[in-house]
């Protein structure tokens, strides 16, 4: 290595090594020394995270570097390399942030940059700062902070938050930002963007760095990343292209000469549990990834039934507890674990070098997601990466397919920028008052520096320093809502300090729903599952989690204890949102539906699914709306394939619903997955084009959510996460149920009293647009005015089956075997397959 770029020491750690610094290695070292923000894109493997930090190595090293004083080596002796000398009791500044979007990556990252440090021999401190790190070191963190601190979008805000902050970060020199399209359309990306903008006005010449293996627009991510959108600032710099993927997807295994069977529905591709544990047999290292950590429990625990070897295997999600997730985490670094379940928890970035396959359970639902999956096996550029695809029906066989070919095709997606949230800003605005006074003007001028914010209004922005002010107009005659007060100069303060500990106790913006502490009787904690799901059970009731199988033996407020149980359990529901499907996927998925010259490449009995549809009824062409009619048992049922996600299906399955009573058409119920959405009724559809009218947005969608649990639950969220509901108080947390009444109440008051409260148009904004997928619900609706074909049959069409053999299935108690059930779907599978 002989790059007069890379100091001595860290050329020869290169080295010794056997590594050469990566071109796009020293493209962001050249950027950093011209002063310029800059986005990383570069595949799993590439060495980002190290391309992200090199900046800070080489600035740390240059900086503080000096040379042994010596006579000079004796001949034939080898001269002593430079040396970093730093006095133990030296005050360090804070030069780099690194933010994250998971707590375990941050952890990973800390063990993965402290070797380099210490085989350099490098008096560098780096530390990590979560929600899991304990009081004292963050109180010390604050006033002796190391020189490179890793932590999370709501870490970060929190130490905005207080009056040290402005000293702390007035040396901070860069900002790192791992895995950006994780979070940055979202409201944690609008909370680190206003995070970002405060940072700029404490410390004017910080870099913004940003760092991402899957981002579908480059150009769309560096205006998010840069100070007032300007793109200019940002350098994108693109990493070498890594070996490609070795992807497959796993079909059931069956007797010799037996054709292969995917199954018609399901999600948890149970039939593949024997050719999966035997994958982990095989491999060193095997990541099994869920879409739910429902789908985890049940994954894991069905592995386990046949681990007849004992293989060390795990479990890893969001719901376990910390001591759960750490143990698992370092057991799979340090190479003692043979296979982990997990889910979303463990998407991004963590670097466990020895795993040589990657497992997904159901279909991918995004072809950047399963892209990022995909390269946590080996986790180097040059090696391709190992992956099996376990489809749980023949739709998702398709998706599979569709997320295969858009990998090989290096095609990504990912969810579009939108304006940012006015709850995030309400909570941002609280942060700085607890730092200090802040001048309006000022502060509305840094707030418009950030892309989420950047259309705000004065009067929008005068609106939100209102309502964090008082509550608003509705509430503003209760003290425990005064929290800020404005003096005539335009300096807005804290009215008493007691709101600045209850902002930090609550400020945050994942909102679980409402959650109970497992554990067991000597305290040991496992984790939290949904009240919902407590609520269920009886003393001696079993259930299975974090691994564990365990008997209820009380239960109080916040707590489930536990004792370790052998009889037969029920696995935890959640009720997070499903992961949707993306356009891009439904739009291939589409595509195949016509292609019928590519079905040769499928298995025998789906290409024979899709024949037979051709045959019976017909294929919609992209951009159409195939809606079915057809009797069936004495009721008659209305299937439309719009490929939207069950999300918008849910919503529209309830106003067409809606309509249909309207009508007189008496309907039963509806049912829906990622593809389609059926409707039954007593009374038969013609027609469907009436109900399928563009105008049930405007009418009935209106009456729906006002008269549903929706609004009540994102206003639940938006009133969290804006702070005007705490959560916490000094050493209790509130139950779900408690911030529920309180949220319920103040919904009732705003919505007689003021229903065009700040907080109430949010809620507003967040059930149209993010919780029933409202805009792909309107592009539908758009469409179908010109695009409906009505296909009417004499009986079940083979493309209907995968979602009428659901109806009943998802009421059906966990862990029973329904006979009737099965009974229907095979009836409906031959009435559908059944040759004229």
């Amino acid at each position: 290595m002989a790059d007069d770029n890379i100091p001595p020491i860290l050329a020869d750690w290169f080295a010794s090594r056997g590594w050469a610094v990566r071109k796009h290695q020293l493209e962001m070292l050249a950027a950093a020394r011209a002063g310029r923000h800059a986005l990383l894109t570069a595949p799993t493997g590439a060495g980002k995270t190290l391309a992200g930090f090199l900046p800070t190595l080489v600035d740390l090293v240059e900086g503080e570097q000096e040379t042994s004083v010596s006579p000079g080596p004796a001949e034939g002796s080898i001269a002593p390399r430079p040396v970093l000398r730093q006095a133990q009791h030296e005050r360090h500044d804070l030069h780099t942030l690194y933010i994250s979007p998971l707590k375990a990556l941050a952890v990973d990252v800390q063990r993965n940059l402290l070797t380099p440090i210490e085989e350099m021999g490098l008096p560098i401190t780096v530390e990590t700062r979560s929600g899991d790190t304990p009081a004292s070191r963050k109180a010390r963190q604050r006033v002796k902070p190391p020189q490179i601190l890793l932590t999370t979008p709501e870490s970060l805000n929190l130490l905005l938050s207080q009056p040290e902050s402005l000293t702390l970060f007035a040396g901070l020199r860069r900002v790192v930002i791992d895995e950006v399209h994780a979070f940055a359309t979202g409201k944690r990306g609008d909370l680190l963007a206003l995070s970002l903008a405060r940072l700029q006005k404490i410390a004017p010449e910080i870099q913004r760095v940003a760092l991402s293996a899957t981002v579908a627009e480059p150009d769309d991510f560096r205006a998010w990343l840069a100070p007032y959108g300007d793109i200019d600032s940002v350098k994108h710099v693109l990493g070498a292209e890594g070996a490609p993927a070795d992807l497959s997807i796993m079909l059931p295994e069956t007797p010799e000469g037996d054709p292969v069977r995917v199954p018609w529905a399901g999600h948890a591709g149970t039939y593949a549990i024997p050719q999966v544990m035997e994958q982990i047999r095989r491999n060193r290292m095997t990541l099994v990834f869920c879409n739910t950590r429902f789908l985890a429990e049940f994954t894991f625990q069905k592995l386990w039934d046949i681990n007849e070897d004992n293989l060390a295997i795990g479990v890893h999600h969001g719901s376990l507890s910390r001591e759960a997730r750490r143990k698992v985490e370092n057991a799979m670094a340090s190479g003692k674990m043979r296979a982990l379940v997990c889910t979303a928890s463990l998407d991004l970035g963590v670097d466990w070098g020895d795993i040589d396959c990657v497992i997904q359970m159901g279909a991918p639902k995004g072809s950047s997601r399963l892209l990022q999956r995909i390269g946590r096996a080996n986790h180097r550029l040059d090696v391709s990466s190992r992956a099996l695809l376990v489809p749980g029906n023949r739709f998702e066989y398709l998706e599979a397919q569709a997320a295969l070919d858009a990998v090989n095709e290096g095609r990504r997606d990912g969810e579009p920028f939108r304006a940012g949230g006015l709850d995030v800003l309400a909570q941002h605005v609280m942060s700085c008052a607890c730092a200090g006074p802040f001048q309006e003007d000022d502060l509305l001028d840094e707030v418009q520096s950030a892309l989420p914010y950047s259309a705000l209004s004065k009067e929008q922005f005068e609106r939100v320093l209102n309502f964090t002010r008082d509550g608003g107009y509705a509430l503003k005659a209760y003290d425990r809502f005064k929290r800020l007060r404005r003096d005539a100069k335009g300096i807005w303060t804290l009215t008493h300090p007691k709101f600045a500990a209850q902002h930090r106790l609550n400020a945050g913006i994942i909102v679980d729903g409402a959650m109970m502490n497992v554990r067991f009787k000597n305290g040991r904690n496992l984790g939290k599952v949904e009240e919902g799901f407590a609520a269920m059970l009886s003393v001696g009731d079993t259930f299975f989690f974090a691994g564990l199988s365990l008997e209820l033996i009380k239960m109080d407020a916040s707590d489930v204890i536990v004792r370790a149980a052998k009889k037969a359990a029920m696995i935890p529901s959640y009720g997070g949102a499903r992961l949707p499907l993306t356009t891009h996927l439904s739009d291939r998925v589409r595509a195949f539906l016509t292609d019928r010259a590519g079905w040769s490449r499928f298995p025998d009995d789906v290409r024979e699914w899709l024949e037979m549809q051709d045959h019976r009824s017909v294929m919609p062409e992209p951009g159409q709306l195939l809606v079915e009619t057809f009797p069936h048992k004495k009721l008659h049922y209305m299937v439309a394939y719009s490929f939207e996600g069950w999300n918008a299906h849910q919503s529209l399955g309830m106003l067409l619903t809606r309509r249909m009573e309207d009508r007189g058409l008496k309907p039963v119920g509806f049912v829906a997955n990622d593809y389609a959405l059926a409707c039954y009724s007593v009374e038969p559809v013609t027609d469907p084009r009436p109900l399928f009218s563009a105008d049930i947005l405007e009418e009935e969608f209106f009456d729906w959510v006002e008269g549903s649990h929706l609004l009540k639950r994102a206003f639940r969220e938006v009133a969290v996460i804006s702070g005007l509901v705490e959560r916490q108080h000094p050493g209790k947390r509130k139950t779900g149920k408690q911030v529920t009444f309180s949220t319920d109440l103040i919904f009732d008051v705003l919505r007689k009293y003021e229903p065009d409260h700040l907080l109430m148009q949010a809620a507003w904004a967040d059930a149209r647009a993010r919780m029933t997928d409202v805009g792909r619900l309107g592009d539908l609706l758009d469409r179908a005015a010109d695009s409906i074909i009505h296909v009417e049959l004499e009986r079940v069409s083979p493309l209907a089956v995968p979602v009428l053999v659901m109806i009943g299935r998802e009421h059906v108690a966990q862990g029973a075997t329904d006979d009737a059930l099965l009974i229907e779907a095979e009836s409906l599978i031959n009435e559908a397959m059944k040759i004229d």
